[in-house]
This record gives C-alpha cells, sequence and structure tokens, in this order.
C-alpha cells in the first residue's frame, strides 16, 4: 500500500476565509483566479460608484511565502495591464490596489534574506503593498478586517496560508510528525514495512539535515514517488531497497516579467539572470510540452496579455476548503 494523499489547504480559524477567499494550488484555482481577476477589472471599469470601484481594484493576498509572493508578483503584472487597457481606468487614473500579509517578520520568511531582499524590492517597484506581522481578523463579502482593526475593502481575498497534510492521515491511527505520517529513510512506515508513504503526507526524514523532515514540496514529493516505486520492487524481490536522500541545490522564485531571485548552487542572483535560471528550471522540471511552453514564454514577452474570460471553472467548483483542489467539482446537473 503506498500512501500518497498530499496535502490540502490550511485553513486557520478566521470567520468568512472559508466563504469568501480564494486559493491557489491546483489548476483549476489557478484558471478561476485568473478569470476573477479580469472580471474584477471589467466590472471595475463600468462602476459609476468611486468607491465600488476601489474596492473591485484592491487585491488582498495573505501568506508571503512561496506561493503568496509569486501571485501578488504576477497578478499586480496582470491586472496593470488590464487596467491600462480599461477606458475608464485609465481616464482616472486608478492602478490597481495589491496588499501581501503575512505575520512573518519579511516575505519568504523560509528562505535566506538575499531571496526575501530581492522579492521584496521588486513587489515594492510594482506597487505592491507588504504588511508584515499582519494577518486577516474576519472576511465578509465587502472585504477584510486585518488584526489592527484597519477594513480593507475589496472582492478579492487570495488565501495562500500554506498547506495541511490530508485529513485521512489523522483517522489511521498510526504516529506522525506535525499532522505527517512517520516514516523511515526507506518511506516505509514503522512496524508496518508493507505500507509506503511520500510526499506532502509524511514526515520524511531528511538524510541531509539529521534531525529534519524534508518540506511539504512537489520537488521532494516526485523524487520520493520515484524512491517508493523502487522500494514497492524491491520488496517484491526485483532489486535492493534505496534510502531517500536529495542535496538541496538551491531556491527559485519567479517574480514574474524578467524577474527572479535564485540561488542556485547557493550563489545568490537576482534581476534577468535569476530569471533566466528560474524559467530554465521550471522548463527542465516539465514532464513534457518543453518546445510549446518556451515558445509561449516568449510570445508572451513580446505581446500584450490577453484580457480574455476563459470561464471554464465556476467558484463552487473551487472551495477553498476542498479536500482536492486540483478535481475541480462538478454540480449534478452538469453531469451527463
Amino acid at each position: 500500500l503506498v500512501l500518497s494523499v498530499g496535502s490540502v489547504s490550511k485553513l486557520l480559524p478566521v470567520p468568512g476565509v472559508a466563504e469568501h477567499a480564494h486559493g491557489f494550488r491546483g489548476l483549476p484555482e489557478a484558471l478561476y483566479l485568473r478569470d476573477h481577476m479580469t472580471r474584477q477589472i471589467e466590472l471595475a471599469g463600468m462602476a459609476d460608484d468611486p468607491r465600488e470601484r476601489a474596492a473591485r481594484t484592491t487585491f488582498v493576498v495573505v501568506g508571503a511565502g512561496y506561493t503568496g509572493t509569486e501571485v501578488a508578483a504576477h497578478g499586480a503584472m496582470l491586472t496593470d495591464a488590464l487596467a491600462r487597457r480599461s477606458p475608464a481606468l485609465r481616464e482616472d487614473r486608478l492602478r490597481p490596489r495589491w496588499l501581501l500579509l503575512d505575520i512573518a517578520p519579511r516575505v519568504l520568511p523560509e528562505l535566506d534574506e538575499h531571496l526575501s531582499r530581492t522579492a521584496h524590492r521588486v513587489l515594492r517597484k510594482r506597487g505592491v503593498e507588504i504588511r508584515t506581522g499582519a494577518s486577516v481578523k474576519e472576511a465578509t463579502a465587502d472585504g477584510v478586517r486585518l488584526d489592527d482593526g484597519d477594513f480593507v475593502e475589496t472582492r478579492s481575498l487570495i488565501w495562500c496560508v500554506g498547506v495541511r497534510p490530508d485529513p485521512l492521515v489523522a483517522g489511521l491511527g498510526l504516529p506522525t510528525e506535525r499532522g505527517r505520517l512517520c516514516v523511515d529513510e526507506y518511506l516505509t512506515v514503522p512496524g508496518h514495512p508493507e505500507v509506503f508513504a511520500c510526499g506532502d503526507a509524511a514526515a520524511v526524514p531528511d538524510a541531509t539535515r539529521p534531525g529534519e523532515y524534508t518540506p511539504m514540496t512537489a520537488q521532494h514529493a516526485q523524487r520520493q514517488g520515484r524512491t517508493a516505486a523502487r522500494n514497492v520492487a524491491a520488496s517484491l524481490g526485483r532489486g535492493a531497497c534505496l534510502p531517500y536522500r536529495h542535496h538541496d541545490l538551491g531556491f527559485t522564485v519567479d517574480l514574474g516579467g524578467a524577474q527572479a531571485a535564485a540561488n542556485p548552487l547557493h550563489v545568490p542572483l537576482s534581476g534577468p539572470l535569476a530569471g533566466a535560471v528560474t524559467r530554465g528550471y521550471h522548463l527542465l522540471a516539465m514532464p513534457g510540452n518543453r518546445v510549446r511552453v518556451a515558445a509561449d514564454w516568449l510570445l508572451e514577452s513580446a505581446l500584450p496579455r490577453q484580457g480574455v474570460q476563459l470561464g471554464l471553472v465556476r467558484s463552487g467548483s473551487v472551495p477553498l476548503d476542498s479536500e482536492s483542489p486540483e478535481l475541480p467539482r462538478v454540480p449534478m446537473e452538469d453531469r451527463g
């Protein structure tokens, strides 16, 4: 048995978040969020009430880790481009407002300070308001109330606080570490050699950092999957069991355009060079369609962004409390 159930969004006990916030973990959520941002800019351009116009062009991102930082960086670029095409917003010189919130003292708190400073500089240059040591106290249909008492009128609350192991793990009755299923270096559950676990749901010992566990990232999950497959075959008499070991070669954070923050082989980089390294790494990590993706990136750098709503995913199809955000929910009446 191989347990690879992954993770779900980490929902804090904040009133209104599950009802009014949008997540960003899977492709359905990404497709919906892109349409949502496009729609808000279009509605703002048609609104006569300045207050409504300001609320629809305000976007609040909670969580300044990998996901939140990249969403704010790319989102600001997208909405700025959409706003420039709106005659009403262009006439009022109204620029979309982006807020990035985190209770940590800096953006990208899990990475080294060079990457954090680079991301902070790029975000501020794009007009993103960064509020550290702050979070959301309550979310409503009209906006969010921050823990300092400030109320921000918005129609867009983007929840990037992080993830937690799938609830299935808690019901197994097996030892866990911070909610993740305990396994040994061979990815087997102690006392149950026939059960393997990998990915976000498993607390895999980090052989390169004794006493610590591998972080919940796709890079580790993919590599652990290969190790688990080999060890399953070994348990059936094909080959030998191998321990999971991966040496950290650095991090990359895509900040949109030609900007990025990276430290390949722990060499700090920023600007276009970091952008090239980041895009190259992402391209090599893809399972296929590399030529098409590279061509899309080149065209995007030369042509204006498309401001068309795709309409592929409805709001109700990607609830924040979903245990499987990678699978859009389909209403019963839409099932043939």
